[in-house]
């Protein structure tokens, strides 16, 4: 765990917006070398500086994670979504064109057996990785592997040249999958690749390719195939519609949910331990399914358990997460943050943070949503504007702040190496 606890404090606007400039699981994270677009220039800082970004109606807003002040407004059309880039300074943000890599404007640089932190104004490169439908992002092994719903196109490179162009520079690895689908692919340290397989109407299964992009396995036992995590041992978990599958090396295991259909579409890993947590859907007729418990998968023998949550809470796709000890971290529809053990299978606490709210038909809708680093869940509350910084250990919310915007997406980097 990692914080500095502040008083709840209003975030400041940014009187200045930087123009859109155009162009081209828990994981490893390299250094970050400066990025090679035009930069503003840096200041050297006594420790890591961690970076909040979220996206509103217009754009993305970077904050400062201890006090939430607006660093950087950054315009985009449409509904934007981001991912941390993998190498603890870039965003990627998903918007029309591609993949496109925003600098956080934070990083450290290792020095013998130190480093040096650098924070310098976050800004838009002129780093696009060219999608039609760009969708998932997947950072593992030191590597981020991008999905292109509208080709089928994995492209994969060193986390640390993603503003670096790695395409335009032939650092990447690509590969178009038999048919487009909104899809996704992990890349393991032994170079193979494991992406979802099918087309516009169904997906149904995955291939596991080695570094050659060789079949070396492949299972079709997974209806509507959606997400995916990295627990202990490089065991990757890929969700279904009746469970998951859990691929160790070569095999392929299906783990199936007690239900006919138990949908668990969205799943988070950590690279110490080997039970993921999951989400869980079970009314296949719901235009919302206001579930109320999460999964448990044990990835070590391939069971499935579920956790109810209390006074049977909903909850959706975006609250939930990981903490450093493995906790999983679950926002409810009561407002509570809940903690779950998941060694035990428990709730161990709940914690008000926001008000109660009600999850939307329209997943593209604000709604409140987590994002967990450093020991700390970052809470966005769009009915009132806020961001809630919570104590993962002990509960607390220990900083707020108040946007001029509405947030909808969220994601953050730590600004530093994480071993």
């Amino acid at each position: 765990m990692r914080r500095s606890p502040l008083l709840s404090l209003t975030a400041l606007p940014l009187s200045l917006t930087l123009l859109t400039a155009c162009g081209g699981g828990v994981s490893e994270t390299p250094a970050a070398p400066p990025s090679t677009s035009t930069a503003p220039e840096a200041t050297e800082v006594g420790a890591a500086k961690a970076r909040v970004a979220v996206t509103y109606d217009g754009g993305v807003q970077v904050l400062d994670a201890s006090t939430f002040e607006v660093l950087a407004d950054v315009p985009y059309d449409g509904f934007t979504r981001l991912n941390p880039a993998g190498d603890g300074r870039h965003v990627v943000v998903s918007a029309a064109g591609g993949f496109h890599v925003l600098d956080a404007g934070a990083w450290s640089e290792p020095h013998g057996d130190h480093s040096h932190y650098y924070t310098a104004q976050p800004h838009e490169t002129d780093v696009v990785y060219a999608a039609e439908k760009p969708g998932h992002v997947v950072r593992h092994a030191g590597r981020t592997t991008l999905f292109d719903d509208g080709t089928g196109k994995v492209v994969s490179f060193d986390s640390e040249h993603v503003a670096h162009d790695a395409v335009e520079e032939g650092e990447a690895r690509e590969y178009t999958t038999p048919s487009a689908h909104h899809g996704v692919a992990v890349e393991r340290s032994d170079g193979s690749l494991v992406v979802t397989e099918g087309t516009e109407e169904a997906r149904t299964g995955i291939r596991v390719l080695d570094a050659e992009d060789r079949q070396v396995a492949a299972s079709e036992a997974c209806p509507n195939t959606h997400g995916e995590t990295v627990a202990a041992e490089e065991t990757v978990v890929i969700g279904c519609s009746d469970g998951v599958l859990v691929v160790k090396g070569t095999e392929i295991t299906k783990v199936q949910s007690p239900d006919a259909y138990g949908r668990i579409g969205n799943q988070w890993g950590t690279d110490e331990s080997p039970i993921v947590l999951g989400d869980y859907k079970s009314n296949p007729d719901a235009e919302v399914d206001l579930t109320t418990r999460v999964s448990l998968i044990d990835t070590t023998n391939a069971t499935l358990r579920l956790v109810e949550l209390p006074g049977g809470t909903s909850y959706w796709y975006r609250s939930l997460g990981r903490g450093e000890n493995g906790e999983g971290v679950v926002l409810g529809t009561d407002g509570q943050l809940h903690l779950v053990d998941t060694v035990a299978g428990t709730v161990t606490r709940s914690t008000p943070v926001v008000a109660p709210w009600e999850v939307q038909e329209d997943w593209q809708a604000p709604q409140p949503q987590v994002f967990t680093m450093d020991g700390t869940a970052y809470v966005t509350e769009p009915a009132t504007k806020e961001i809630h910084a919570v104590d993962i250990e002990t509960g607390e919310v220990y900083a707020s702040g108040t946007l001029e915007v509405t947030p909808n997406e969220l994601t953050a980097v730590p600004g530093e190496v994480t071993e």
